[in-house]
């Protein structure tokens, strides 16, 4: 008996992306006290930390965990390194599937450094170690009519190989280029963009794949069916078209106990919102407001890849943040 369940049967859901350990250390200051803007170009500062947590993270790590807790069975795509172990057996034990997580022996699991201070404001240095190497997944068996998938930041000849094997195949797709936007082209950027169901970014993801590619919102919703743009505690706009008319449609943050680190929020976010729009009947106001939710319970707890829930807690936190039932 499904927990969750808008359907009967079980999609396949391919989650590209990286896997990460996540070293999270939290700046008790504001870094804005600490860098000085007319003194940018010889920055040399140094950030005294409260201490450091050692916890399992990256964009298909996060999502995947997400979607366990949503009842669903993610096939993460992606590469890891000889160090991969403890973080393989914590997949595992979360009934995640490890099967085609491709492992380079001369490489170190990709590996993040994050500074987070009082604000929630992040600095962050990241070492991608085995995500340097493309997956080789074999889409040969993968068929469309029970299959969705997103591409979030990770090996970028796999980002833009998937999105166009997903265009072939007629796989519906969230395109999701995160942190990787300053690597591409203006070409490609266009190309991995046009075609996809759902292509989604903060507001300086936003303005920056805007500045790259000259685009308008409404040159976007020519390539894209629908945009969702992510606006942290602030909540989330989706953006579509509507008889012919751009239409935004604003989502608030779910209610939130307290805020411990943002960590992660926004992979719980795009988790929640591909449970509820490609595994329902494709409400995206609704699937935004399920990522809302989960992103909610991300941030009451260190680390991205830490927090839980219970099919009632999440009803009923998805009630009292929007007056409904989630599922």
């Amino acid at each position: 008996m499904r927990i969750y369940g808008f359907r009967e049967d079980k999609m396949n859901i391919l989650v590209s992306g990286s896997l990460a350990y996540d070293r999270i250390m939290d700046f008790p200051g504001k870094f804005s006290d600490h860098i000085l803007p007319d003194k940018i170009h010889v920055l040399n500062v140094c950030f005294m930390i409260d201490g450091l947590k050692e916890n399992f993270g990256g964009t298909a790590g996060n999502i995947a965990y997400a979607l366990s807790l949503l009842d669903e069975n993610p096939t993460i795509i992606t590469t890891a390194g000889r160090d991969f172990d403890s973080y393989k057996d914590w997949l595992v034990k979360s009934s995640i599937t490890t099967e085609h997580i491709k492992i380079i022996d001369e490489e170190l699991t990709a590996g993040a450094y994050i500074t987070t201070d009082k604000s929630d404001n992040q600095i962050t240095a990241f070492n991608p170690g085995a995500m340097k190497f493309s997956s080789g997944y074999d889409f040969e068996s993968v068929a469309h009519d029970n299959t969705v998938a997103i591409v979030s930041p990770g090996n970028l000849d796999d980002m833009y190989n998937f999105s166009n094997i997903y265009k072939q195949k007629k796989i519906d797709y969230i395109f999701d280029p995160g942190q990787s936007l300053p690597a591409w082209t203006e070409e490609r950027l266009i190309e991995m963009i046009d075609g996809s169901k759902i292509f989604i970014c903060n507001d300086y993801e936003l303005q920056l794949t805007q500045d790259k590619t000259s685009m308008t919102i409404d040159d976007i919703l020519e390539k894209t069916e629908i945009l969702v743009q992510t606006k942290s505690e602030h909540g989330s706009v989706v953006i579509l078209k509507e008889h012919g008319q751009t239409k935004n449609i604003d989502i608030p943050a779910a209610k939130v106990d307290s805020v411990k680190d943002p960590t992660g929020a926004g992979d719980a976010y795009r988790a929640g919102l591909m449970k509820g729009f490609f595994l329902s009947d494709g409400d995206i106001v609704h699937a935004a407001k399920i990522g809302a939710v989960t992103a909610a319970y991300c941030v009451e707890v260190y680390g991205p890849q830490n927090f839980n829930f219970t099919p009632e807690s999440f009803n009923k936190r998805f009630e009292e943040s929007f007056g409904e039932k989630a599922f």
